[in-house]
């Protein structure tokens, strides 16, 4: 093989070195974890163009033996050793993060971790890395708890929602109690929880209070008591008019806040009382008559005693025409008096006029005249 071959040989390679040189993974060489916690095992690269993520492997040495914890290929993810069966986890969103998770840390998960990549170049050549690191579980005892208070702070009014949390660190899980201070000194137990709430305080819930917090590891610590103190209502006090039955005897008597309406409510209860008021007087205007208003009556003229009265005033005999129509006239009331009257004169008028008929065919009896007439 001569020297140009090599050189070109060389030449072929150098990117090869240079990039896979570049595809470094980073890592700590020990990490400590709480026991019954969770820990991250670091392992990052920088992706390079032309190279394509072909496998992760995660490799666990324990007590003299070897087993293959987590594999990621091109057909997925794979947890191979069944202890850590969904209790580890690898980011997929997160290019160049290969980092191991693991969850509710057991002291058997001490050991040492092997982190190996594998890229595929461009021309189909193959680059791996890998990295190791040391893990240890440790029982961490649990803290000196501390009382945080809630929103209102230590003091509080009647009848507001208030609380009290106890906080400390440690391998969990932990465990806490709360205790009220007594006038005897003995503490009372209040609860389990690591919270102590009241919904509704009242002055008999103020006193003196502290917690206490247990982990897996160590005895249990007690924070520093505090202070819980809920107010009184406001109150005035009245003196009855009269101290007989109770003499020196004082009355008190919780100011309650007048409720007031708010704005807007008002304004729409004005608006109502208002339409109602004009919609009053805009149907008693309407009901009200008119004292101008004509009333009509309706007159009924018979045809046949019109014509039978004007036989009778005229004193010939004719044949009355037989009408059978009725007619109807709408005439004003005010009217009705006046035509009464008149109608009552020409009654007379024709009962005068038909007894002078009468006496004018008497005198005439036997007069040829009269008979031929």
């Amino acid at each position: 093989m001569g020297p140009g071959t090599l050189a070109r040989a060389a030449a072929l390679l150098s990117p090869l070195l240079l990039c896979s040189a570049s595809l470094d993974l980073r890592g700590p060489s020990e990490v400590e974890g709480v026991w019954k916690g969770s820990v991250t095992l670091p392992c990052v690269y920088v992706p390079v163009q032309d190279f394509v993520q072909q496998t992760l492997t995660w490799t666990v040495v324990h007590d003299q033996s070897l087993g293959t914890v987590f594999r990621r290929d091109g057909s997925g993810d794979h947890i191979l050793l069944s202890k850590y069966r969904d209790r580890v986890s690898v980011p997929k969103d997160t290019p160049g993060n290969v980092s191991l998770h693991i969850l509710n840390l057991e002291m058997g998960d001490r050991g040492t971790y092997t982190c190996q990549v594998t890229w595929t170049a461009s021309n189909n050549s193959l680059a791996v890395k890998e990295i190791t690191m040391k893990v240890e579980v440790v029982r961490v005892a649990v803290t000196k708890p501390v009382i945080v208070a809630g929103e209102r702070g230590l003091t509080v009014p009647a009848g507001a929602r208030t609380s009290l949390s106890c906080v400390a660190s440690g391998s969990p899980p932990i465990s806490y109690r709360w205790f009220r201070s007594s006038p005897g000194g003995k503490a009372r137990l209040l609860g389990h929880q690591a919270e102590l709430a009241w919904d509704s305080a009242q002055p008999s819930d103020s006193g003196t209070y502290h917690c206490e917090a247990q982990g897996r590891a160590g005895a249990a610590r007690q924070s520093d008591a505090v202070q819980l103190t809920v107010t009184d209502l406001p109150a005035a006090a009245v003196t009855p008019d009269s101290g007989v039955g109770h003499p020196g005897r004082n009355y008190t008597t919780q100011s309650v806040p007048s409720a007031r309406l708010p704005l807007h409510l008002v304004i729409l209860i004005a608006v109502g009382c208002g339409a109602v008021v004009f919609l009053l007087i805009f149907l008693i205007i309407c009901i009200r008559k008119p004292k101008d208003a004509q009333v009509y009556e309706v007159k009924h003229h018979n045809s046949r005693a019109a014509a039978s009265s004007v036989q009778e005033c005229t004193g010939y005999y004719e044949e009355p025409i037989c009408f059978t129509e009725n007619n109807y006239v709408m005439e004003p009331i005010e009217n009705k008096r006046s035509e009464e009257i008149n109608a009552k004169q020409n009654e007379d008028d024709c009962v005068g006029k038909a007894q002078e008929s009468e006496y004018e065919e008497g005198d005439n009896v036997g007069d040829p005249a009269v008979l031929y007439r």
